[in-house]
């Protein structure tokens, strides 16, 4: 009878990932203008995908879309005033400034988007924006060429901190920082960015 020969362990040795933290001040180089998916579009982009009835629009309420345009961190009142505006904080999604930052790399060499997005990562979702938020009325083209007037929360004067966690192994500080220079640059956040031929939303690291 033959017998198989006992077969050794295999040892895997797996490289430690190291990691880093690094924390960026960003200043906004143009207004910020902020464009969140209100509760009632939400509500009514589902009854439309469950063809439920619907009622017809109702009048426009200028200071109720300009609330709702923007991401409350602090809790938002059922009917918000200017005062309370005045008083609360407000934020804005930590991804877009991921976007950006990985964007850029179509304007930096040495590094690929898919090499940046997964060498760095924002350590919240919602970074909070220093700055007081203003109205801004604009008309814009919607389905069919129709005009419409939207009201939303520009912030004029802002700048928010990153928290940011890295591989050192793959991108040094040095490189993050260039980054999010560019990003700010040539992409921008929010509403008409760069990115999105516009002016707006762009920013550079402190």
């Amino acid at each position: 009878m033959a017998f198989k020969p006992k077969e050794q362990a295999l040892e895997i040795t797996i490289p430690q990932i190291k990691l880093n933290q690094l924390v960026l001040t960003l200043v906004g180089d143009s207004p910020l203008i902020c464009h969140a998916w209100s509760e009632k579009a939400k509500r009514e982009m589902l009854a439309k995908q469950m063809k439920k009835a619907t009622t017809g629009k109702g009048a426009k309420d200028p200071l109720n879309d300009f609330t709702d345009s923007m991401y409350w961190l602090t809790e938002k009142p059922v009917s918000p005033t200017m005062e309370d505006i005045s008083r609360a904080q407000f934020g804005f999604p930590a991804v877009a400034f991921k976007s950006a930052a990985v964007d850029a790399c179509s304007y930096a060499s040495g590094i690929s988007k898919v090499q940046a997005r997964g060498a760095f990562h924002i350590s919240s979702d919602m970074v909070h924006i220093q700055g007081v938020p203003e109205m801004r009325e604009d008309m814009v083209k919607i389905a069919m060429g129709t005009a419409d007037i939207r009201y939303r929360g520009e912030f004029r004067d802002w700048r928010v901190s990153l928290s940011i966690d890295y591989n050192v192994v793959v991108l040094s500080a040095e490189q993050i920082v260039n980054l999010f220079n560019i990003g700010g640059f040539a992409v921008g956040v929010g509403e008409w960015r760069p990115q999105r031929d516009g002016s707006f939303g762009r920013f550079h690291v402190v």
